[in-house]
C-alpha cells in the first residue's frame, strides 16, 4: 500500500496516545487529518490547535465533507478499542473505504527505515521515550511514536529536525537514521514490525482477554524476537526467559544489578536521585546522574543505554542525554515535591503497581505511602485480583476506585470488591471517584500516589490544589 497515494487521513479513535501520534506525524506530511473520539481530553484539544480536525459525536453529519468525497485518495485507521457497533465504522466498511489498524499503519510506516521496536508488559514507554531522545540528541533518528507523552518534547512524536515531506521516504538524509517505536503487545500489534534493533523490557501475563494464558503471551513475544532482521540485534531483560529463541539471533542481555552485557556496576542515592556507573559490554559510561527519580527508572536507563550502544552513540552523548531527560507524562510523575509528596503513574498491572511501590517506598523510606488506584478493565480485575490486592498490600494505605471498564462492557460478579476482600492491610476503602477529595481530607498525607490507565488523571489537578490549599 502506498501511504502517499493517500490525500486524507481519518483516524476513529484519534485521542488514543498511539493514533494521535500517527495524526501529528501524517499533518506533518502535509495530509489532511481529521477522526473522531468519544470524549474531548487535553491531548485532542492538544490535536486541534494543531489544526487538526476533530469531533466527538459518533454521526454521520460529523464526517467531514473532504472524507466523503474523496473516498479513493482517503485512508481510515482505526484502533481496537472502537466498538463493532460503531456508526462511523459501518458506514465506513459499507462503503467500502481502504481501513486499516494502527499497528499496521506503523508496520508500513517502520518498512522505510531501519527500526528500533521496544516491546514488553510494562516499562516500554519510559524506554522508548529515554532511547528515542539519546539517538535524536545524536541525530540517528528520523521519527519515534511513543506511548506517552515526553516531557522534554511536549509530544508524543518527536521527528529529526530536518524531516518534512519534501524528505520524507525519498531522500538519503532519513533512508539510515532510524524509527523508533513503541511496540504493543496488545493484540499481538508488534507482530507488525520487523525492526533492526528490538529490545524486550518484560514478559509477564496481560491481555488475556486476547491471549487466554501466558503460554500464548509468551508465544508471541518470540514471533516478535524471530522478526528481528538477520543482521539485527535483540535485547533482552534478564528476568526475561524466552525460549527457544534461535541461535542465529545475536542477543543482548541487561539486568538492574545483575551481571549482564549491560547492567549497573555502581548504584548510590542522594537527595532522591540516582548515580550509576552502567557497564556497556567491555565498556563503561560512569557517573550518570538519572534526573527522573525511581529505582525502577535506572533499569528503564540501562535498557535505553544498551539501545544506544549498540546503535553507534557514543559515551558521552548517552550520558549527556540521560542526565537532561525529564521523563515521561504520568510515569513516575512527581507533581508535589515539598512536605507533602504527590507521584502520579500509569500503573495498570500488578507487576507495574509493585515496581512503582517499592520505588517510592526505597526514596521514601520513613514516610506513610497513600495510594489511590483505578482498576483498569473488567477481564484484567478477574484475572489478576490477588495479584493486585498483594501489591497493593504493600501501601500503608488504599484508596480504591471502582473499575474504568475502557472498551469492556461488565463482568458479572466482576467489581473492585474482588480486589478490596483479599487485601490483608485493612487501612483501605473503596470509593467512587467523585469522593476522592472528600476521602483525602480525612487522612494525614506524607506521600500521596495515583495510580491507573483508566480516567484517573482527570482528577490530578483537583488533587494538586487541594494539597496546596491545605
Amino acid at each position: 500500500m502506498a501511504l502517499k497515494n493517500f490525500h486524507n487521513i481519518y483516524f476513529l479513535g484519534i485521542g488514543g496516545i498511539g493514533m494521535s501520534a500517527l495524526a501529528r506525524y501524517f499533518k506533518t506530511l502535509g495530509k489532511y487529518v481529521s477522526g473522531y473520539d468519544a470524549t474531548e481530553t487535553p491531548l485532542t484539544q492538544e490535536l486541534s490547535r494543531q489544526a487538526i480536525d476533530i469531533h466527538y459525536e459518533d454521526e454521520l453529519k460529523t464526517i467531514p465533507e473532504q472524507i466523503i468525497k474523496q473516498k479513493d485518495f482517503t485512508l481510515i485507521v482505526i484502533t481496537p478499542a472502537i466498538p463493532t457497533e460503531s456508526i462511523q465504522l459501518n458506514y465506513f466498511k459499507d462503503n467500502e473505504y481502504i481501513i486499516i489498524k494502527r499497528a499496521e499503519l506503523l508496520g508500513f510506516i517502520s518498512k522505510d527505515f531501519p527500526t528500533v521496536a521496544i516491546a514488553g508488559t510494562h516499562g516500554k514507554t519510559t524506554v522508548t521515550t529515554l532511547a528515542a531522545h539519546i539517538l535524536l540528541t545524536a541525530d540517528s533518528i528520523s521519527c519515534a511514536f511513543l506511548g506517552g507523552i515526553s516531557k522534554n518534547y511536549n509530544s508524543n512524536l518527536l521527528l529529526n529536525s530536518n524531516f518534512n515531506n519534501n524528505t520524507i521516504l525519498l531522500s538519503s538524509l532519513h533512508k539510515h537514521k532510524y524509527a523508533v517505536i513503541e511496540a504493543d503487545e496488545f493484540d499481538r500489534s508488534f507482530l507488525n514490525l520487523f525492526p533492526e534493533i528490538a529490545l524486550i523490557t518484560s514478559m509477564d501475563a496481560d491481555h488475556l482477554d486476547i491471549y487466554g494464558n501466558k503460554n500464548e503471551v509468551e508465544a508471541a513475544f518470540l514471533e516478535f524476537a524471530k522478526q528481528v532482521s538477520p543482521i539485527g540485534k535483540l535485547i533482552i531483560n534478564k528476568k526475561v526467559n524466552l525460549k527457544n529463541l534461535p541461535e542465529e539471533i545475536k542477543t543482548y542481555s541487561y539486568s538492574l544489578t545483575e551481571e549482564a552485557d549491560f547492567f549497573a556496576s555502581k548504584i548510590t542515592l542522594n537527595a532522591g536521585l540516582y548515580y550509576v556507573d552502567i557497564k556497556c559490554l567491555n565498556q563503561k559510561v560512569e557517573n550518570v546522574k538519572i534526573a527522573v527519580p525511581g529505582l525502577i527508572n535506572v533499569e528503564n536507563v540501562i535498557a535505553a543505554t544498551a539501545i544506544a550502544f549498540l546503535s553507534g552513540v557514543d559515551k558521552a552523548t548517552i550520558k549527556k542525554s540521560i542526565e537532561n531527560f525529564t521523563g515521561v507524562r504520568r510515569r513516575f510523575d512527581i507533581k508535589i515535591n515539598s512536605e507533602k509528596v504527590y507521584i502520579d503513574d500509569y500503573a495498570h498491572h500488578p507487576e507495574e503497581l509493585r515496581a512503582f511501590i517499592t520505588s517510592v517506598k526505597e526514596i521514601y523510606p520513613d514516610k506513610k505511602i497513600t495510594g489511590i488506584f483505578q482498576p483498569h478493565l473488567y477481564s484484567r480485575t478477574r484475572d489478576f485480583d490477588k495479584d493486585f490486592a498483594q501489591s497493593l498490600d504493600l501501601l500503608d494505605e488504599t484508596i480504591l476506585l471502582e473499575i474504568y471498564p475502557a472498551r469492556e462492557k461488565p463482568i458479572p460478579g466482576v467489581t473492585s470488591n474482588i480486589i478490596l476482600d483479599k487485601m490483608k492491610n485493612n487501612n483501605k476503602v473503596l470509593i467512587s471517584k467523585e469522593k476522592i477529595i472528600d476521602t483525602l481530607k480525612d487522612r494525614n498525607i506524607e506521600v500521596l500516589l495515583t495510580m491507573g490507565a483508566g480516567n484517573i488523571d482527570k482528577e490530578v489537578e483537583k488533587i494538586i490544589n487541594f494539597l496546596t490549599t491545605t
